[in-house]
């Protein structure tokens, strides 16, 4: 995965204390995944056209839509903002 984007470890710790709870069965690996996300939106793609090395393009879609609804990545957003100034 050396030519795929990954956030980094000081990114994960930014947006880290925004995440919900994992309920029951521990999620997937957030770094990958919301890599994934990103790399998605970012470059306009489907999530059919994800690389494979972010997992299954449904986690990546499931995981938008389930921490979207909630406002997470509104806040995560808001809190990367207000850090860069």
């Amino acid at each position: 995965m050396s030519d795929v984007f990954l956030l980094s470890e000081r990114q994960m710790d930014l947006i880290r204390p925004f995440f919900p709870l994992a309920h029951g069965v521990a999620r997937v690996d957030d770094r990958r995944v919301l890599s994934g996300i990103v790399y998605v939106i970012r470059n306009g793609l489907q999530w059919k056209d994800a690389p494979k090395a972010y997992g299954p393009h449904r986690t990546l879609y499931n995981r938008f839509i389930r921490w979207n609804r909630p406002g997470v990545f509104d806040r995560i957003f808001v809190a990367v903002t207000e850090q860069a100034g």
